[in-house]
């Protein structure tokens, strides 16, 4: 939609030095850690903003008592998401009979997915029913999707004496709908219950809605420790119908708390998602790039054929937001397969831990706690960096920069799989010599190594202290560098890395089995294979990738975070100010697009 005369168009400066915003040890967040960016940009503006409309709520306590039942909400949420994650290759392996490999593909395709569907589940919010809305219609997608799992862990061959029985193909058809009907309400939830819960504390300041957040992720952090560990133990050690009841009954839980606040919520209407402007720019830029009218001399890039001064059909400002994607674009395309080895500690990983000694004085550690250490190595290094290491490199006068610190974020990664490729060497040498030990999970005999899962620590602990970096980093690099009305836009795309990092490993285990077909890599017995050849592959692929990033960050100016929220507040007519657009177009490196 062209904005009407008036309205302001905003002016990028360009510095060669890291914008105020990015050294700011308070850094956001992927999940689970606290998201919101300090931003004192505001203490050194003299112009005053206006307050917040003061929300509808009769009390602090009837405020107090709607955030309590969101933060629970994702408490559940993520209690149900990581309860069905964490052991799924397992499920798929012992009760569904299906391959390693093919246990992993569905692992990482169904990651992939609920980090997909955010996209549609901000626009649909944003666009056509609204935040609460979207919410509650996911959530009730996700019961669904989690109540069928349940079902398909029964034996109805024991619980009806042989009178009705699910096929192992009926199990799989079931399973794999569940799987798909969760990936859809965690999406539409993922998206939107954090901005939702932010939108009640919003009048009474930023701090406010900094609390919220840091408040909202530990009770994400909550969520998921108890996931881990008490839920991974059941579904591991006493039953799988039990295990998936916990999750089910969770997200039924959350349902039953939206309901209780719905009252008392402050919901913002749908008011159109930016989404839909930037596709209508680009659609309307291809379809002119043909047009006599505009010849290729007088834009920059070919989204300029969409301005109004150009005789298209939006306002200047709107094509300089989208055009400045492209610069971040290239950046977001480089994290892509840091993702790909971040969720391996879902899968490969978890076939690696299946095969080690996993008690300690008769009791039997769950395989998919060893994610706990990249939770607890986040919740520590978190504040290390905010409040110790970030002050004494700037002390010190080094520039620890935003993509500094995602390009470490990634050659921790490549050390995580270095990691686990040595583990697994050790692992099949101990096999070779020992002979190995019969060792039953969830009712499966695997022949394990007599090395501790202990030893997997550090591809743990490595992957979580990259996602401090990188992840979190990621997202304030997001944030620091794109327009406000462009943010959701931004932080949607950044998801979007994560599901298609999942789709990559999918795709990689796919092809490294069928071009070693005659000895594949990821056979269902990996005793058998040679997983420590795809875990190098995988850390070659990121130092080739992290090479790409280098030359990337080495070329990339940095936008001031001040001078990206400032708005021109005279807004001249497009023939007045062509020159100086231009101009400004060049001194920002322009964009890729």
């Amino acid at each position: 939609m062209a904005t009407p005369q008036g309205e302001s168009e905003p002016t990028y400066v360009v510095s060669d030095r890291q914008s105020d915003s990015s050294s700011t040890s308070g850094s956001p967040s992927h999940e689970k850690s606290p998201l919101i960016v300090k931003d004192d940009s505001d203490s050194d503006n003299k112009t005053e903003k206006p307050k917040p409309e003061k929300l509808h709520f009769k009390s602090n306590r009837e405020r107090v008592c709607v955030i309590l039942c969101i933060l629970f909400v994702e408490m559940c949420e993520r209690l149900t998401y990581y309860s069905i994650s964490a052991n799924l290759v397992l499920f798929c392996t012992n009760v569904l009979k299906l391959e390693s490999a093919d246990a992993v593909v569905i692992s990482l395709v169904f990651t992939g997915t609920s980090y997909f569907v955010p996209l549609f589940g901000g626009f649909i919010a944003d666009s056509i029913a609204g935040k609460f809305n979207t919410i509650y219609g996911s959530a009730l997608i996700y019961f669904v999707g989690s109540a069928l799992l349940p079902v398909v862990a029964i034996e109805f061959i024991e619980l009806t004496n042989g009178q009705h029985v699910l096929t192992v193909d009926q199990k799989r058809i079931f399973y794999l709908i569940g799987l798909s009907l969760i990936a859809i309400g965690t999406g539409g939830i993922k998206s939107n219950v954090g901005p939702f819960g932010a939108q009640q504390t919003e009048d009474l300041g930023q701090k406010s809605v900094q609390t919220f957040f840091n408040w909202f992720y530990w009770f994400i952090n909550v969520g998921s420790g108890i996931a881990f560990s008490v839920v991974a133990y059941i579904q591991q050690e006493v039953s799988f119908v039990i295990g998936y009841l916990i999750p089910t009954v969770s997200i039924l839980v959350a349902v039953v708390l939206l309901l209780i606040g719905r009252s008392s919520y402050y919901n913002k209407p749908p008011e159109g998602s930016a989404y839909t402007r930037v596709v209508k720019i680009m659609c309307e830029s291809v379809k002119r790039v043909r047009s006599k009218s505009v010849t290729s001399s007088d834009v920059d890039s070919y989204l300029d054929r969409a301005k109004e001064q150009n005789g298209g059909s939006f306002a200047d400002v709107h094509v300089e937001e989208v055009k400045s994607l492209g610069r971040i674009v290239p950046v977001f395309l480089t994290i892509i397969p840091y993702w790909t080895i971040y969720v391996q500690m879902s899968s490969v990983y978890f076939l690696q831990g299946e095969r080690m000694l996993l008690t300690i004085g008769g009791f039997m550690i769950p395989v998919s706690s060893l994610n706990l250490f990249n939770i607890i190595i986040i919740l520590i290094l978190i504040p290390l960096m905010d409040r110790l290491v970030y002050p004494c490199l700037a002390n010190l006068g080094l520039n620890f920069t935003q993509l500094r610190r995602i390009g470490f974020g990634m050659i921790l990664a490549s050390l995580s799989v270095v990691a686990a490729a040595i583990v697994e060497v050790c692992r099949k040498q101990d096999l070779r010599t020992n002979g190995g030990i019969p060792q039953d999970i969830s009712g499966t005999v695997y022949n394990s190594s007599s090395i501790s899962v202990f030893a997997q620590i550090p591809q743990f602990t490595l992957i979580g202290a990259s996602e401090v970096f990188t992840s979190i980093t990621g997202l304030e690099f997001a944030y620091s560098q794109s327009p406000p009305s462009m943010q959701g836009v931004v932080m949607g795309m950044f998801l979007l890395t994560t599901g298609l990092g999942s789709y990559l490993g999918s795709l990689l285990v796919v092809i490294v089995n069928a071009a070693s077909h005659d000895d594949p890599w990821l056979p269902d017995e990996i005793n058998d294979g040679y997983v420590e050849r795809f875990f190098i592959l995988l850390a070659v692929l990121m130092i080739l990738d992290f090479i790409v990033f280098v030359i990337l960050a080495w070329r990339y100016k940095y936008v001031e975070r001040e001078d990206v929220l400032q708005l021109d507040t005279s807004y001249k007519k497009p023939q007045e100010t062509e020159n100086s657009v231009q101009s400004q177009t060049q001194q920002a490196g322009d964009t890729a697009l």
